[in-house]
């Protein structure tokens, strides 16, 4: 490991740990406003990617910081959609 990788892994876990305070708020408010699925999908997407990029650079922090920003991101996006559609749904009812 060196001070790129180490540095890099810090700011990937810290992503992490922002993005999992926002899953957190998602679920209280279970309600998403302003938000573009083809952005969110995007980003999901790029946190794939760099879990097969980081070994590719020997960057085993940042792979482990990237793993759980995928996580997150992942958990993100599949509640965002899941209460979009419930959300919108219900509005189809109420008429």
């Amino acid at each position: 490991m060196n001070w790129s990788d180490l540095t890099n892994g810090i700011f990937e876990l810290t992503a992490a740990l922002f993005l999992s305070m926002s899953c957190l708020k998602l679920f209280k408010d279970k309600e998403v406003k302003g938000w573009s699925i083809t952005t969110q999908l995007f980003f999901t997407s790029w946190t794939y990617w760099n879990l097969f990029f980081y070994p590719h650079l020997h960057q085993w922090f940042s792979l482990c910081g990237g793993f759980f920003v995928m996580i997150t991101n992942t958990f993100w996006t599949t509640m965002a959609i899941y209460y979009t559609r419930k959300n919108k749904k219900k509005q189809l009812l109420k008429g």
